[in-house]
């Protein structure tokens, strides 16, 4: 216990250390793009994509930069890019013009879907904070595209959604787009009627690789990275404060199969379902919006991806439902290093239970900035459910920037609380700090508190705490790296987050070489070095519990076609059996194993390309071959198909043990036209022995009022696997929902 009390100690002497160098040495801050005044239009806009209005013509197009294939390449198409604003809207137009318009690639009108379309991009960094953004996007056809960006880039989240219009209209002289974005959707600060935006904006021309940018990004960053964006000021913006009613009407039937009392067959349980709920979405300022939402359902979200476990962890599903997007990065909150799984909140621990949903009575969020301060906060109630008791989720989130305009530093706390009396409480602080250059810091501490725990024993400050440090190099070529270490106690146990390990210490580490290519040479990229792994101890003897490292080597060509090798060596310590399908057991023991990992994409301008990944090798005390496709077809604009199979073949000679996995699933998208739309998404995974398809039909008459046609059913493969025989279905749901929004 000295010596780890001792190693606590000297951890604790180089973070105040490295938190005293921040402050003496001046930083380098990204190199200031200048400043743009967009031009405010006084006239009417008729959204049709043409942008041929008298206000547009009188507005110069931004100076674009090629920004793919090559760095400041020639341009092979002309291309026009206009921005400006009213008094309730930002406005963006683009004039595409090609000398090839039969060519020009319009694969998806389906909403958040590109399938590698020609692509008009606008993102928006609404705070002007160099680290969040809100992006939009558009092809030939007029889809729209939102997501929300944070940490500079690096995360992204597809499933945020807003209020905003776009049209587009293809002639014989290329394609042509415009899009209107209500000031109430995006959120922003106002100093003296003034706004100061950071802006991106980008063409992209699928058959080519081509990407034309304003302003200049170097490839070194990621093309929507908002410390790369331009400042742009709006002058004399008045405060909107719109309340959006969103009242849902919601009905359905369900059957679910069930074992019956004497465990000598299965029963039927027919539900029907009629329900009713409310969401309330108020600005109560520009920049912070308040959110309620009454018997909250989620009928429409698409299923989870299937996934085969051969490891010993839990598995990790991401947040699809709509009412946790909303600038969701800000409750982002890591606990270890390197890897993004773990974590101190993670939303989808309200309301669902086993991957079941519990029904969520209510609740209320807040986020936003207020002052200098990035808020986060929200409380849900759950009912009481199936063994569940009644729960309330609450998290309070704040951050701001400090010493530089890339460093933040906050806090989070978070309470999970039943009311049979059970808790779970947890807090955090945490930083992030650019030193110098590309170079950042990143220190995270948190702790959490539980019923069962201090029921036990004693509360244990180190065991219930977990702190991590990371060192990184943020740029996409030439010479970056990561370094972390990452330490949690046996006692820590975050219920609103997801951990893969406990009572551990992590040591991880990545370093990459990615020089450039010639502008001659057909390689846009290529990285001869790539050497990356990890190693977890345990914190109760020191033993490694696992580790693993690589070495690999990837090249991209200037036409987006990707190829990459490496090879890998594992170690694991299994102190208890692991049990993988089809009867597999692990026993425990150590092992130390090696495998090689390669495969390449197509270009993704073509109507069909594809994903392919194969890997050979042994796996713990045996061997392991698997193979991966994931084709995407693009049929026409009406209809695109997206496959992923994958095979796992594993054999333990010694055991007289094998497993041989398929998985396989497809998704159909298929769209009239912008508001009619069907998606079916069918999965087969025989580990499970279940093929489950799910089906949705969506009329989007206009965001926010939608009606949604839902099909869900389990079907079982091998029904002779367990006495007694299992039903044919396991469940089966059939809903019909309709939501509408009003405005006041």
């Amino acid at each position: 216990m000295v010596e780890l009390e001792n190693r606590i100690l000297m951890r604790s002497i180089f973070c105040a250390f490295i938190i005293v160098l921040i402050n003496v040495i001046p930083c380098r801050l990204a190199v200031a793009q200048g400043t743009l005044k967009l031009d405010r239009i006084e006239s009417e806009i008729i959204l049709d994509g043409l942008s041929d209005e008298p206000a547009w013509n009188d507005i110069k197009p931004l100076p674009l930069t090629m920004y793919l294939p090559t760095f400041r390449g020639e341009h092979s198409e002309r291309t026009e890019i206009r921005i400006a604003y009213d008094e309730n809207y930002l406005y963006a137009s683009g004039r595409f013009y090609d000398s090839e318009p039969n060519m020009i690639h319009t694969h998806s009108l389906y909403r958040d879907r590109t399938n590698n379309d020609d692509t008009f991009c606008l993102v928006v960094d609404t705070f002007n904070d160099k680290e969040n953004a809100l992006c939009f996007w558009t092809n030939p056809a007029g889809i729209r595209g939102d997501k929300a960006i944070s940490n500079d880039g690096y995360q992204s989240n597809i499933d945020w959604n807003t209020f905003w219009d776009v049209r587009s209209v293809v002639t014989d002289e290329g394609w042509f787009s415009e899009m209107k974005i209500p000031f109430s959707s995006l959120g922003f600060n106002v100093e003296s009627d003034i706004v100061t935006l950071g802006l991106i904006t980008f063409r992209y021309i699928d058959r080519k690789n081509e990407i034309m940018i304003y302003p200049e990004i170097s490839p070194d960053y990621v093309n929507q990275t908002p410390s790369q964006a331009m400042e742009a000021v709006l002058e004399n913006i008045k405060s909107q404060n719109p309340v959006y009613f969103t009242p849902y009407l919601l009905g359905g039937t369900s059957r679910n199969s069930l074992l019956n009392e004497s465990e000598t067959g299965y029963t039927t349980d027919d539900i029907n379902d009629q329900e009713i709920g409310l969401d309330v979405k108020y600005n109560i300022t520009n920049n912070l919006t308040l959110d309620a939402t009454v018997n909250t359902d989620f009928a429409q979200i698409e299923a989870d991806d299937e996934q085969i476990n051969l490891s010993r962890f839990s598995l990790f599903f991401p947040e699809k439902r709509r009412f946790f997007q909303e600038r969701s990065g800000i409750f982002y909150f890591k606990t270890s290093g390197l890897y993004d799984r773990d974590r101190l909140f993670h939303s989808r621990t309200i309301g669902l239970q086993d991957g079941k949903a519990v029904r969520i009575l209510g609740g209320i969020r807040m986020v936003g900035r207020s002052g200098p301060w990035d808020i986060g906060a929200f409380s849900m109630q759950t009912e009481k459910d199936q063994g569940l008791p009644s729960e309330n989720f609450s998290v309070l989130r704040l951050r701001k920037q400090v010493i530089n305009e890339n460093s933040y530093a906050g806090g989070i706390l978070t309470s999970r609380i039943g009311d049979d009396g059970s808790y779970n409480l947890a807090y955090g602080l945490d930083g992030i700090f650019r030193i110098v250059n590309n170079e950042y810091l990143t220190l995270r501490w948190a702790q959490t508190a539980d019923r069962d725990i201090s029921r036990d024993h004693s509360f244990d400050f180190i065991a219930a705490s977990s702190f991590s440090a990371l060192w990184e190099r943020r740029t996409r070529m030439g010479l970056n790296y990561n370094l972390s270490i990452a330490r949690a106690g046996k006692d820590f146990i975050p219920e609103m987050g997801y951990t893969t390990r406990k009572d551990f210490t992590d040591y991880a580490w990545q370093v990459q070489w990615d020089p450039y290519a010639s502008d001659e040479s057909p390689i846009r990229k290529y990285s001869p070095m790539q050497i990356l792994g990890s190693v977890s101890t345990r914190n109760s003897d020191g033993s490694i519990e696992s580790g693993w490292g690589e070495w690999g080597t990837d090249i991209s060509w200037k036409n987006g076609s990707f190829i990459f090798a490496d090879a890998e060596v594992w170690y694991e310590d299994i102190r208890d059996p692991l049990n993988f399908p089809e009867n597999t057991v692990i026993p425990e023991g150590s092992y130390t194993y090696h495998r090689f990992e390669g495969g390449f994409s197509t270009p993704p301008g073509k109507l069909i390309n594809t994903w392919i990944v194969l890997t050979l090798g042994e796996f713990f005390d045996g061997t392991m071959q698997s193979f991966r496709i994931e084709p995407n077809w693009s049929i026409s604009k009406y209809l695109n198909l997206r496959a992923n199979y994958s095979y796992q073949a594993g054999r333990f000679s010694d055991r007289n043990q094998e497993f041989n996995i398929h998985l396989a699933q497809l998704r159909i998208e298929g769209a009239l036209n912008r508001k009619l739309s069907l998606n079916g998404f069918i999965q087969y995974n025989s580990s499970s022995d279940q093929l489950t398809p799910n089906i949705r039909f969506r009329y989007n008459q206009s965001e926010g009022n939608d009606l949604w046609l839902v099909y869900n059913e389990s079907f079982n493969t091998d029904r002779k696997k367990l006495y007694p025989m299992l039903p044919r279905s396991g469940n089966r749901a059939l809903m019909l929902k309709y939501t509408y929004t009003f405005v006041k």
